[in-house]
Parts: structure tokens; C-alpha cells; sequence
């Protein structure tokens, strides 16, 4: 050991003696990067003129530096003619032409962005030899003075800064017995490079040993890189106590390894197998979580990294300071000090969040806030009843009955014969106030079909239907059946059908390569059960335009070879919602699992007042204008000052925290953009979780903008950009441990920084996610408004989804929609409008985007536009308006209720009413196709008021109508695409 140690010291001494490392620096944005690149060389010439020759020893970490082109510049900016030889990953040899003495600069990476400026395409130069006429031989008489980077962010050094071929045969000779090497690393250098060896590294003198500082409570982490020799199978790193010499211990049960052991973002135990190629770097990553009671003191402790039977051990030696740091150092998140909360269980527990109420049981039926839910004694759903009143503004005593009869499955043998079950031992195994569960079992001569279902207060239902063959069997067909109640199935949505009235008849069948479909919702405003169908391998893809990367897995049990499909068709008094399998065979011991989710809508109550009180303003800026528009809340969105990456408010989170406090001392409340589809790469955890395999980032093929394709070399998705401050962002791979990450994140932004609630643009977590969030946002009585932003799924790239299916088990805990980009909110009917935009049958309201919306038709729900997205985009006129006629506290009766006091002679033409004590507000809006004269009609006797003493005015609102005085029993002209506000009295 000690000779093999001697040969290595002695070849490193050789290579650190021969071998040449330049100097990094900053280049402080004194170029534009976009046409010469992030990276130059500083030469120093020193001649009078002629052909220059510099060798440059770059080191560079990107493949075939050879088929991409230089620039060189003089002093004056000027591009000098030049070219280049011998051009390898460790080394080149640039020419060029020099009229006098002074510094040169030669851009080595120049590229050009290609593609939308959103999501732009970095293209790199090709080589093109300007210096045509130089001499064969020029000696080297220029020489290197630093390498430059635009800016820190982009520079290589210490960590992207390779080892040459020389250095590393030194190394693997010095281990040529070994299957693998490691490099014991400090946090603050996390590794970067998946193939290469950083020089920093070849200057190592101890590979056995690691030695750091902590503070008493703080999240330490750092790291081992394994460098395979050999191909590895199933790395690991094993870790015991860490000890002072007076006998105090930091407990094993402190410590973890991200890369192989962790918590699921449903609250699963994680393992994972690490496997390493030959030649490859594998960065193992080290978490150890100093409780604040740790004395101070010299810990020791060995770890013993081991693969292929082979093992190493590294001895890590942690001085803990006196000083205990607040908050586990989180709130300096450079250190590598949040990296524990991947594996968070925060807000996991199941708890009743407001505004619903705790489950109750009685007999075989769960209530829940507005519902009920009655379980058969096979397991399934035998009746569920709503009691919303068809205004969603209160509850009837009368239930709004859901089901024709109860939810079945039938396995028929032939078409004319089917399995017979019998039921048993039904019973309730979890009764808590936020989830019931319970288990049932059914049999036949052939087969065994175990349920486990379970109710949460949300009114979510999730069914695990187990299904194994007791003999060999053959089926012509299973069938499930929900047999709805006809009277509750007015609109319908998903399974390829946009929003709006229910056909008699929907034919669908499985297309999970070019269709995000596996869901329906059918029902009425105050009645509705949306359903999916999966198996026990589904995985939630990705969402809106990456759902072609990654898209459904297809259930087995329900896809069945493609045989299987789902029919919806009128029978009598019933709405029969089939999804069948076709024919099929199961051998004795196979098993199938037919699992289903439903969820009962409407959730809750319209919150009107809510939506009257809280007007958004959609952009950063002076709190003092944005007060004086009228707005009460803040969207701050990113590539904003105190907001610039996406979906990472922690850089900047000083002067987040000052704004928010500001705005607090004025009354107005601040939320975020910050969601989970992509992140920004000044993510400081980026190399940390690039560790990790696919687990928290999608893979991919790569590209997009120049700093990704030059650090993160290949193996992801390339994602939204922002050209103005380059903010590079890429795909999350969907539900992993970045979600415990961000209910960590939201939870430290709510207590320290004071936000008032998230804006969502998409999301790509589930509803265990978004219950967590909701309860970290509303913990210790902050609002916790959440909005969703959704661009209309409906296409190609989405997977013709309805924007509305794919995201409705996150409407429980909604304040407010928001699905506007690519929503035609002029040429869609008021039934889609209904169902897919504005929220109302799921118990929410929402907001207009695209185009600026239309203003007549979204106050009859209750809609407005975005004040401050656009100059054309200002609700201002009507939030006046609402004012004026006092809307706060009034009774919204939508003309989709059938106790709606006012109606028109027209169908095209809907009235809403707002209702407040002696007056209303009715709100008009067309859908004709030219410009009508429609009559009132007026139940008056519903609105308590005498129609010989009223008068109706159509008060003045700027960019929406001019003042009038109308007589009851005249009509009223009513512009194409556009309606009225009339106010009676």
C-alpha cells in the first residue's frame, strides 16, 4: 500500500511539474455572447506585426472541438483573419494575422441561437480558415494569458476543466489493480463531468481520507467521486457513527446516501441500485444532519464505498464549530444544504384541509363536505349523491343522485353467460377524519377479485382491483360498468370530446402513443363524476408539450392487445359508461389489475366573495401604481428581479422578502410563480441531482441553449428559456424526490420570505404533491391561494387532452383557474366555456388570458381579464363597476341554474344575475351570429322587486358599453361577440 501510494505521489509530482494550468477568469459581460460565445482566450502578443502562433492548452470538456469554429478579435473588437491546426479536446494551435503588438482574444465555442427565442436551438460555428497566405512554419511568439468566461455561471473551472490523456494513464497505472478509484470531494465543488477526471483532481494527494467543517445543526453534505475502472454493479456507500476521541457521536441515523437510499414523494422507502460504466464518474453524494445538541468537537468515522466485492474506505474527519446555524443553513442554499430535503416527509399526513370538513360514517355510508358516498358489500360505489343547489352558491336537502345503480364489473364467459360472485368479508380497515379505507373480497368458480378502495375528504376515490384466476378461463369480454343517473349527465368531457353538452353516444378507444387519454368527466354543475382507468404500473407522464417523450404507459388489463375501449350510450333512464377489455385468457395464478379513480364534483362551493375581493395584478412593479389600480394581490412571475429563474425563488429570495413586506405594510398580498415541469439550471443543486440518473430529470436528446450543450453535455430535455437574462431551464422526468424538495421550498418561502400563495403555470406533480403544498401554504393562517395557468392541452404535443381532465385532481385545493393561452374564448360555445374554462362545475371561478379574453361572456361567470400582461388587458372599468353596484355579498345565479330569475328570448343570448337586497345586476353575453334584439324575461316575483317601480340602466363602463335607460317589456340590442351589464333597481 505504501509503494503503491509512493508511485502515485511521484507521478503526480511529474505531471504537476510538465504540465500547464491556465488561469479562469471573469469576463464581466464585456462581449456578446450570443455571436462570439461564452468563452475566449487572452493572448498576449508582443511582435510588430505579422502572423501570430499561440498554442492554447484549453482543457476542454466538449466532444470534437475540432468541427467547431474560432473568431479572434483584436483589441479594438475588430475580427482578424486566422486559423487552426491540431485542434484536440487538451490542446490547439491558433494563427493569426496581428498588425501591431497587444491583446488578441480567440473565441473558442461561437454559436448562433436557432429555433423559437423561447426555446432556442445553440448552433455551434463550423471552422471556416480565413488565414489562407501563412507561412508553413511559424514558431510559437504569442503568449496565453487566461481563459475567460461572459461570467462566472458559464466558466469551467475548477470542475469542467479535464484531465489530459497523459494524466490519466498516470492515474489508472498507479490503480491498474483496482475496479475502481475514489475522489473524496468538498460540497462546494460539486461534480460536473460524467466521463472525465477534473485536473483538480489529478493534484490530489489523498484519496483516502476527507476532511470538512460544519456548524451544530446544520444539513452538511459532500461528496465521494467513483471513478469505474472496471464496469460496477450495485455501488454503495456504508457508513457508521461518526466519533470524537472524548467518545460523543453523531449518530449513523443521520447520515444518507441520496444516490442509493431515500423517501418517495408519496412517503415510500427509496432504494436505489447505482451501477457505473467503465470509464465513468459517478459522484455519490453524502447527506449528514448534525442535530443542534452535537457537541463541538473532531468527528471521525470511516466510509466504506464497495462494488463488484471490492471495497474502499475513505477516513472522514467533520470539525463542528460552536456556532449552531439557524434553520439547518438553509438559507444558504450554495452550500449544499437543502439537498436533505429531497427526502422530506413534511405534510405528509392526511389532514382535513379547509374549507372541508372531517369524513363521517354511518353504516355503509361516508359523508363528506356537500356529498355521500355509499359502498355496496362487494366494495364498489352502490349510490353517490351530491347536495349542491344547482347555483353552487349553497346546499339543497334534496341529493343530486349520481348513479342509475351501482358501479359493477361483469366477466362474461360468453356473451350470454358471465362469472356469478359471491361477496365477503367486507370491511372498514382505516377510518381517519381525512381517508377511509376499506377491503372486500368477491368470488366465482374461476376467479378472485380482491377490492381495496378508499374515500378522502376531497371526495377523491381510489380502487385497487386485484384479479386472479383461480382456474384457467376464458373471457368473451370484461365489462365495467358506471351506470349514471341520465338526469346528472348534461355535459361531458375527455376521452377525445371537448367540453360541453354529453353526446348520446362516444366511442374511444386506447392510443397512448399520440393521446393523453385515460379519463372522463360527465355530470352536471352541481353533479358530476370524473374517472380513470390505470393499472399497477401507471406512471404520470409528462405534461403539455413534452407528452410525446414520455407518454402514458398502457394498462395490460385495460388496453388488453388494443381489444380494449370505452362506450358511452343513453339506456332509458340511464347513462351507461361501458369500458371493456375484449377477449381474453387468463391462466391459473395470473393476475390483473383493474384500478379506477373517481372524483365527485363539485368540490365546494362557489367563493364569490373571494373572487370579488381578490383582483390580481400580473406583473412586477412599484406597489404604490399597482395599489392605486385597485388590485389586492401580486402574481409575480419569473425572469422578474426578484423572481429571474424558473421555478427556483431562492437566489434572490432577500429582495423577494423586502417586497413582500412592503406590499404586506400596504395591504396587498404577493404570490409567486413556482411550479414543477422544468427547472432553472441556476438550480445550485443541478450537479447534485443531474447525480441521480433520470430520477429528478427527464432524458433526452439534449441541445437547446449554448450553457446546457457546454455543462450538461447530453441526456436531458431542453425546456422553456429566457433570452433576456438566459435562464436555461430543463425537464423534470416527473414524480421523484423533487417533489419533497418543493413542499420543503414552498414551506421555507411561506415562513421566511411571507408569500401569500403560488401561482401554478402547469404542473407536473399529482395530488399528494398539491395537498402537501396547500398545507405548508396555510399553515399559521397565511391565505395559501393557489392558482392554476393552463394553455389549452387540446393538440398534437399535449396528447388532445382537455386541460381540465388532466389537472381536476388538483382542483380541491385551488383558489382560482386560470386557463387561458390558447382557449378561443370567441368562437367556442358557452357550453365549453362552462365546462372547461371557468371552473364553476368543480366549485371554482376563474380568469381569461388569451387575447385578453371577452369581457361580456366572462362576466357571466364571474371572469375578468389579466390587469397587467397586456396594454389591451385591463379589468379596471368592470372592477368599478362591481363596486359601484356593490357585488361583494351578493347571490351569483348563473343562467345554467334553473332558478335563474332572468332569461332571454333568444337561446343565444345567456343572462347572469347578481343579487343583492332591492337591486341586481344582470350580465348579457352573446353567442349570435350577428348582432340581436332580445326581450327579458323577468321572474320577478324571485327577485323581489315590483316591476312598475324599477328602472334598468345600463350604467357607462369604459371599453365595455355606454350608459342607457331601458323599459321593461322592450328589447334590447345586443352587439355580435358582446353583451351588457344592466343594473335594476
Amino acid at each position: 500500500m505504501k509503494l503503491r501510494l509512493l508511485l502515485l505521489l511521484t507521478i503526480l509530482c511529474q505531471i504537476t511539474v510538465s504540465a500547464q494550468i491556465l488561469k479562469y477568469t471573469n469576463g464581466n459581460n464585456s462581449w456578446n455572447p450570443d455571436s462570439l460565445g461564452n468563452h475566449r482566450v487572452v493572448i498576449q502578443f508582443n511582435g510588430n506585426g505579422g502572423i501570430v502562433h499561440t498554442k492554447i492548452d484549453w482543457r476542454r470538456r466538449d466532444l470534437h472541438p475540432e468541427t467547431k469554429g474560432i473568431i479572434v478579435l483584436n483589441s479594438n473588437g475588430k475580427i482578424v483573419k486566422s486559423s487552426s491546426e491540431n485542434i484536440t479536446r487538451e490542446s490547439g494551435d491558433v494563427y493569426f494575422e496581428a498588425n501591431s503588438a497587444g491583446k488578441y482574444y480567440i473565441y473558442y465555442l461561437p454559436y448562433k441561437n436557432e429555433g423559437r427565442s423561447n426555446y432556442p436551438k445553440g448552433s455551434y460555428l463550423k471552422p471556416i480558415q480565413t488565414l489562407t497566405n501563412r507561412p508553413r512554419q511559424v514558431a510559437i511568439n504569442a503568449s496565453v494569458l487566461e481563459i475567460q468566461s461572459i461570467d462566472a455561471f458559464n466558466s469551467f473551472y475548477p470542475m469542467e476543466v479535464i484531465a489530459t490523456e497523459k494524466e490519466m494513464k498516470a492515474v489508472k497505472a498507479a490503480h491498474q489493480a483496482e475496479s475502481f478509484i475514489v475522489f473524496p470531494e468538498d460540497r462546494m465543488f460539486p461534480i460536473k463531468m460524467k466521463n472525465d477526471l477534473p485536473y483538480r483532481w489529478i493534484r490530489k494527494t489523498s484519496l483516502n481520507s476527507f476532511t470538512g467543517t460544519a456548524s451544530k445543526g446544520e444539513n452538511y453534505a459532500f461528496q465521494f467521486g467513483v471513478y469505474a475502472l472496471k464496469n460496477l454493479n450495485d455501488l454503495v456507500v456504508n457508513f457508521s457513527d461518526l466519533k470524537t476521541s472524548s467518545g460523543k457521536t453523531i449518530s449513523s441515523k443521520y447520515i444518507n446516501c441520496l444516490n442509493t437510499t431515500g423517501t418517495t414523494y408519496d412517503n415510500k422507502p427509496l432504494i436505489q441500485k447505482v451501477n457505473v460504466a467503465l470509464g465513468s464518474v459517478q459522484p455519490m453524494w453524502i447527506t449528514v444532519d448534525i442535530p443542534k445538541t452535537t457537541s463541538a468537537g473532531i468527528y471521525n468515522g470511516k466510509f466504506i464505498i464497495k462494488a463488484n466485492g471490492k471495497s474502499k474506505i475513505v477516513n472522514v474527519k467533520i470539525t463542528v464549530k460552536n456556532e449552531v446555524l439557524a434553520n439547518h443553513g438553509v438559507n444558504s442554499p450554495v452550500n449544499q444544504t437543502r439537498l436533505t430535503w429531497l427526502n422530506s416527509t413534511l405534510a405528509q399526513q392526511n389532514t382535513v384541509v379547509s374549507p372541508y370538513t372531517p369524513l363521517v360514517i354511518e353504516g355503509n355510508v361516508i359523508s363528506l363536505l356537500g356529498r355521500k358516498f355509499e359502498i355496496n358489500a362487494d366494495g364498489f360505489p352502490k349510490q353517490i349523491q351530491t347536495f349542491f343547489n344547482s347555483e353552487m352558491t349553497g346546499y339543497s336537502e334534496k341529493p343530486n343522485n349520481i348513479l342509475y345503480e351501482p358501479i359493477h364489473f361483469h366477466f362474461f364467459n360468453t356473451p350470454k353467460t358471465q362469472e356469478k360472485f359471491t361477496p365477503s368479508n367486507f370491511q372498514f380497515t382505516n377510518k381517519e377524519a381525512g381517508t377511509v379505507k376499506w377491503t372486500a373480497t368477491n368470488t366465482s368458480t374461476n376467479i378472485k377479485m380482491d377490492v381495496e378502495g378508499s374515500l378522502e375528504f376531497d371526495g377523491y376515490v381510489h380502487y385497487i382491483v386485484k384479479v386472479t384466476a383461480l382456474q384457467d378461463v376464458d373471457f368473451s369480454n370484461v365489462n365495467f360498468h358506471i351506470p349514471f343517473d341520465k338526469g346528472s349527465t348534461k355535459y361531458l368531457m375527455g376521452l377525445g370530446e371537448k367540453g360541453g353538452i354529453r353526446p348520446d353516444t362516444v366511442k374511444w378507444k386506447w392510443d397512448v402513443a399520440n393521446k393523453n387519454q385515460d379519463a372522463a368527466w360527465v355530470g352536471n354543475v352541481n353533479a358530476g363524476l370524473y374517472y380513470n382507468l390505470r393499472d399497477e404500473n401507471y406512471v404520470r407522464p409528462l405534461n403539455t408539450n413534452f407528452y410525446l417523450q414520455k407518454p402514458l404507459l398502457l394498462p395490460k388489463s385495460w388496453r388488453n392487445e388494443n381489444k380494449g375501449g370505452i362506450q358511452i350510450n343513453v339506456k332509458g333512464s340511464s347513462m351507461l359508461a361501458d369500458s371493456y377489455t375484449g377477449a381474453r385468457s387468463m391462466k391459473k395464478g395470473d393476475v390483473l389489475y383493474y384500478n379506477f379513480n373517481l372524483l365527485i364534483t363539485p368540490f365546494h362551493l362557489l367563493n364569490t366573495d373571494f373572487q370579488w375581493d381578490n383582483r390580481f395584478y400580473h406583473k412586477y412593479g412599484s406597489l404604490d401604481s399597482i395599489k392605486a389600480t385597485g388590485a389586492s394581490v401580486v402574481n409575480i412571475h419569473h425572469a422578474t428581479p426578484i423572481n429571474p429563474w424558473i421555478n427556483y425563488p431562492f437566489i434572490e429570495w432577500k429582495k423577494m422578502k423586502n417586497y413582500i413586506d412592503e406590499a404586506h405594510s400596504k395591504d396587498l398580498k404577493v404570490k409567486i410563480y413556482n411550479t414543477v415541469r422544468e427547472l432553472s439550471n441556476h438550480a445550485y443543486e443541478l450537479p447534485a441531482l443531474r447525480s441521480l440518473g433520470t430520477e429528478i430529470y427527464s432524458p433526452g436528446k439534449g441541445g437547446g441553449f449554448s450553457w446546457l450543450q457546454e455543462h450538461l453535455d447530453s441526456n436531458y430535455i431542453a425546456a422553456w428559456f429566457v433570452p433576456e437574462i438566459k435562464d436555461a431551464a430543463i425537464i423534470n422526468s416527473g414524480m421523484n424526490r423533487w417533489h419533497n424538495y418543493y413542499v420543503e421550498g414552498m414551506n421555507w418561502l411561506t415562513s421566511n420570505v411571507g408569500i401569500d400563495g403560488v401561482y401554478l403555470d402547469d404542473v407536473a406533480f399529482d395530488r399528494i404533491t398539491m395537498k402537501r403544498i396547500k398545507r405548508v401554504l396555510t399553515q399559521n393562517n397565511h391565505p395559501g391561494i393557489i392558482d392554476l395557468h393552463s394553455a389549452n392541452q387540446f393538440n398534437k404535443n399535449d396528447g388532445f387532452n382537455n386541460s381540465a381532465i388532466l389537472y381536476m385532481e388538483h382542483f380541491p385545493y385551488l383558489n382560482r383557474l386560470w386557463f387561458g393561452e390558447y382557449f378561443d374564448y370567441q368562437k367556442n360555445n358557452p357550453d365549453f366555456f362552462l365546462t372547461e374554462v371557468s371552473g364553476i362545475p368543480f366549485g371554482l371561478m376563474g380568469e381569461m388570458l388569451q387575447d385578453d379574453g371577452n369581457p361580456w361572456r366572462g362576466m357571466i361567470y364571474g371572469m375578468t381579464s389579466r390587469l397587467g400582461w397586456s396594454d389591451k388587458s385591463d379589468p379596471k372599468p368592470l372592477w368599478k363597476a362591481w363596486d359601484n353596484f356593490g357585488i361583494k355579498g351578493s347571490e351569483m345565479i348563473g343562467y345554467w341554474s334553473e332558478n335563474c330569475p332572468v332569461k332571454t328570448d333568444n337561446a343565444k343570448v345567456l343572462a347572469t344575475v347578481y343579487k343583492q337586497k332591492g337591486k341586481i345586476m344582470i350580465a348579457l353575453a352573446s353567442w349570435a351570429e350577428d348582432d340581436v334584439k332580445v326581450n327579458l324575461i323577468i321572474d320577478w316575483n324571485k327577485l323581489g322587486l315590483d316591476s312598475t317601480k324599477v328602472k334598468i340602466t345600463a350604467p357607462a363602463i369604459d371599453k365595455f358599453q355606454t350608459t342607457g335607460v331601458f323599459q321593461e317589456g322592450k328589447p334590447i340590442m345586443i352587439d355580435k361577440g358582446k353583451g351588457l351589464i344592466l343594473i335594476v333597481e
